[in-house]
């Protein structure tokens, strides 16, 4: 076991380009995110709670093939053998054909966007939740205030302010009034909890299919389409968990490769011949900057069906 004070570090010499920053971003909730941090040098912290314990990672790249991560605290040799999954050494688009010329282009110009996989699904499951129906700002809020208070201080070398998420039996326990004070309504606070009652059957959807997985996650109340696809996308690594049901998605996707907005059932129609790589397809719009975002009002403000 490895202590606080002391270290492991892992190399990656993959032979396809990287991008640490843009496989690892969708990571973040938010620039407070206490649990992620992007330094001035281009290294990525991040602190994670593994089967073995707590761990404090920072991963940086010394070329456009290799990564290099240094870990602290007891989950930190459990952690080193995660990375190549982590940065989606292990991500296969040899098999991806764009639809649409704007797709074609960003492919073109990113190859070296990944999907990566953290292997966590209830560290993913949590920040999902509390982001149904709701704005990503007032969402974010409610996570950083949460972890904060229950999350312990990361070991090693962490950025100041740096937390560990809690466990699932911490998240079961929090008073209905702290979720309140959090700015988490009711039924979202009651899904995390039964999520949490239930997190050790979920951790084991990274052993199954992508369908069986989804299927899992959704078979918890309160966790629909939109959540699984959000926690498959970073925990399991699904290129292609399409996350129906967002309310800026469907329009983005239309404005940007069709010139219209269009609604969940066309997009679902319109992406059906990129499976398995829906979600890539949407990653690739977003990094390369085609995508066309048209103005809408808060979430908080129109009914948004993700969570059903």
């Amino acid at each position: 076991m490895t202590s606080a004070l002391d270290s492991v570090e892992a190399t990656v010499k993959s032979q396809r380009p990287l991008d640490i920053g843009l496989t690892l971003a969708p990571l973040r909730r938010g620039r407070g995110d206490p649990c992620h941090r992007r330094t001035a040098d281009g290294a990525i912290w991040r602190t994670s709670l593994m089967p073995s314990g707590p761990v404090t990672w920072r991963v940086s790249q010394s070329d456009r093939f290799t990564a290099t991560g240094r870990a602290w605290g007891p989950g930190a040799s459990e952690w080193s053998a995660q990375l190549p999954r982590l940065i989606g050494d292990h991500d296969d688009a040899s098999d991806f054909t764009p639809i649409h010329p704007v797709l074609v282009e960003a492919h073109r110009r990113f190859p070296q966007l990944r999907i990566g996989r953290t292997d966590r699904v209830f560290e993913a499951l949590v920040p999902a939740v509390l982001e149904q129906r709701v704005h990503g700002i007032a969402a974010f809020a409610s996570w950083r205030r949460l972890v904060l208070k229950y999350g312990e201080p990361a070991p090693g070398p962490a950025p100041d302010g740096m937390r560990v998420p809690p466990p699932a039996e911490v998240w079961r326990k929090i008073p209905s009034w702290e979720y309140h004070r959090a700015g988490v309504d009711p039924s979202r606070s009651r899904t995390i909890v039964r999520c949490a009652q239930v997190a050790d059957r979920l951790e084991k959807a990274v052993d199954l299919s992508p369908d069986a997985a989804i299927r899992r996650l959704m078979a918890v109340p309160g966790v629909g389409v939109w959540t699984a696809a959000e926690v498959a996308q970073r925990a399991l690594g699904d290129a292609d968990a399409l996350s129906v049901g967002d309310y800026h998605l469907a329009g983005m996707v239309g404005w940007t490769l069709f010139g219209r907005p269009i609604d969940d059932e066309e997009m679902v129609a319109r992406l059906e011949p990129m499976r398995p790589h829906r979600y890539r397809a949407v990653q690739l719009l977003m990094v390369s900057g085609a995508a066309v975002k048209p103005r809408f009002g808060p979430r908080t403000a129109i009914a948004d069906h993700r969570n059903h």
